[in-house]
């Protein structure tokens, strides 16, 4: 490594660690004026489109949860970093074809909203664990919170939840953790993720482990926060824009 290579990777860990603590801190006010500065919610970084080298540089920084969306980024990051202590969550729209590719290395699933998808992370984790002996794949079911169904942006329906998540429960290898949404665009997060928190506690009801609630991103983890969230999924302002590619 050349010097100059050098000096901007200690400058991007500089700024990683700047904004790594600027979101830290925004959690713990947040969470302190929920009153629920006990237990804090997991801060998974979302970091699609950015290179391993920055999801080195922030395990370095005390990360542990690492977010992606795409399969193929995803499981390129994992392999690279295999020798890392990191939890990945895929955390966008998954095809029922890409379960087996996601259960290799995921640990969490913040995207399950249809039946298909189930019945194929089920075949795909029992291979998979015949194979490595690995542990059960954690399942959110996403919940689609949009009034128009035409223009969401993914989840299933609210009146299906109950359905999945019985056959989540019932599937071998798979846990049910809880729910997960993207609050609409052009609405109140707080209206959103009030809603979002209803819809868990009849999750709780009827399956009570599966308490967790993924919601919040970098423009309303406030909001989310407020409203129970326990695992938050900020990319932008740890990691700032995305590269350029050209």
């Amino acid at each position: 490594m050349s010097e100059g290579e050098a000096a901007a990777g200690a400058a991007r860990t500089a700024e990683l660690s700047r904004r790594l603590a600027a979101v830290q801190r925004r959690i713990e006010a947040a969470a302190a004026a929920s009153g629920r500065s006990v237990e804090l919610p997991t801060l998974i970084v979302v970091t699609k489109f950015h290179p391993a080298a920055d999801i080195r540089r922030l395990a370095g920084l005390g990360v542990r949860d690492v977010g992606e969306n795409k399969d193929q980024e995803a499981s390129s990051k994992a392999a690279e970093l295999a020798d890392l202590d990191l939890k990945w969550h895929f955390v966008g729209q998954l095809q029922s074809k890409k379960a087996k590719s996601v259960v290799r290395y995921a640990r969490a699933l913040h995207s399950v909203d249809r039946l298909t998808l189930v019945d194929s992370l089920e075949r795909a984790i029992s291979a998979e664990q015949a194979r490595t002996g690995r542990g059960p794949l954690d399942c959110f079911i996403q919940v689609n919170l949009d009034d128009d169904a035409g223009t969401h942006r993914g989840g299933a329906a609210p009146a299906d939840v109950p359905f999945l998540a019985d056959r989540l429960a019932a599937a071998a290898g798979l846990e049910l953790a809880g729910v997960m949404a993207v609050a609409p665009l052009g609405r109140s997060p707080e209206e959103a993720f009030d809603k979002l928190a209803g819809i868990s506690a009849a999750l709780v009801a009827d399956h009570p482990s599966a308490r967790s609630i993924s919601a919040g991103m970098s423009q309303d983890l406030e909001a989310a926060i407020r409203f129970g969230a326990t695992h938050l999924r900020i990319g932008s302002d740890i990691l700032g824009s995305r590269p350029d590619v050209r």
